[in-house]
């Protein structure tokens, strides 16, 4: 593949997953040879930034402008992000998290990358046609990454977006930094042992469905046998915490269930757990799932749109289980404690590196989805 300039935007470095995927994604492109710089549009930064990699800050999101966030504002930031792209003059132009500003760029390879499914976002229908309708308006007519093949069907068939092309590309992973930070030295809590529990890793809010996964821990207590213990890594606002903990004490689960906080790095716990849990109500492409089996820990996950299904292939989608079925998630977890599944490297082959890169490299040449 000859030799590309590749171009990030992104409003800062600060948060979760979409920013550390994106460091990852651009520096491990570099790596392959292709000129990467990214650009931010503020200087707030919280993920280690790989050595080597170009990163430019172009300071047009402010205090001021956040507090006089306009349509013309937008336009201005925008065309501050379209001459530092003149001067650097890349052939692909990729933007995340900040498309609100991109929106009014006027460039030929411009892509927005998208992380989530909005589809699954919204109960109410006023909440969710307004969602959709902003959908539209910032993609109609655009290049679009979708980061599993569930979001860009939803993107086509739930939200309607006539896009002008929308690409589904996973999150590139390699294997083994995971390993390594999986070998730090575990401490457990009095009375659990490597292998012997069930994790969630998940920050604690209504999304990731705590209720679900505790309610159903308590019937594959109850009517299956289960003794194993939960752990749950994640932090939430105070009163999401204190609901959680409400429900532990009211399903008498308080021996059982260990809430553990939030950790910089959850890999150890990871890769000693029986199994990962996951009982969100919407996911994009969750990678607590894919982490999980690239250290070979098996995964029971609910079918919520969109991701689990696609990373649960060959016989690991006998623990996807319907959203809804509580029964079955219980039913799993007893199954999976009695005969755990051997994670193999087919298993996440979709997700790796060599594999996933290669499709941003096309990105210059693609016409259509």
């Amino acid at each position: 593949m000859k030799s590309q300039r590749i171009a990030f935007v992104i409003e800062d470095l600060y948060g979760g997953g979409a920013q550390k995927s994106l460091l990852y994604t651009a520096d491990q492109l570099r790596q392959r040879g292709h000129a990467v710089k990214v650009f931010t549009l503020r200087d707030k930064v919280e993920h280690r930034l790989p050595p080597g990699l170009d990163i430019e800050n172009l300071a047009v999101v402010t205090r001021f402008t956040k507090a006089t966030s306009t349509t013309l504002t937008e336009k201005w930031q925008a065309r501050k992000i379209g001459k530092a792209l003149d001067a650097w003059r890349p052939e692909v132009v990729i933007s995340c998290s900040c498309d609100k500003i991109t929106r009014h760029l006027d460039w030929d390879n411009l892509y927005f990358w998208i992380k989530s499914d909005v589809s699954a976002k919204f109960s109410q229908p006023e909440a969710r046609e307004k969602a959709f309708d902003k959908v539209r308006r910032f993609y109609g007519g655009r290049k679009v990454i979708a980061v599993s093949q569930g979001v860009k069907e939803n993107l086509e068939n739930v939200v309607d977006l006539k896009a002008e092309t929308i690409i589904p590309i996973y999150n590139p992973y390699e294997r083994e930094p995971f390993v390594e930070m999986a070998a730090e030295t575990l401490t457990l809590p009095a009375g659990i042992r490597q292998g012997e529990y069930l994790l969630s890793v998940a920050a604690i809010e209504p999304r990731k469905r705590q209720d679900r996964l505790l309610r159903a821990y308590r019937k594959a207590r109850d009517e299956h046998g289960l003794t194993m213990p939960l752990v749950l890594l994640g932090k939430g606002k105070p009163e999401n915490e204190a609901t959680v903990k409400a429900l532990i004490d009211e399903l008498s689960l308080g021996e059982h269930v260990h809430l553990l906080g939030y950790t910089a790095n959850p890999y150890a716990f990871i890769r000693h757990a029986l199994a990962m849990v996951l009982t969100s109500d919407a996911e994009g492409l969750p990678r607590v799932l894919i982490e999980a089996l690239l250290l070979h820990t098996p995964v029971i996950s609910v079918d919520c749109p969109s991701g689990p299904k696609e990373i649960l292939t060959q016989e690991l989608s006998d623990f996807l289980i319907d959203r809804e079925d509580e029964d079955g998630l219980a039913n799993a977890m007893a199954r999976m404690a009695s005969a755990p599944v051997t994670i193999e490297p087919r298993h996440y082959q979709q997700f790796l590196k060599e594999n996933v890169l290669p499709k941003f490299e096309s990105l210059h040449v693609s016409k259509q989805a």
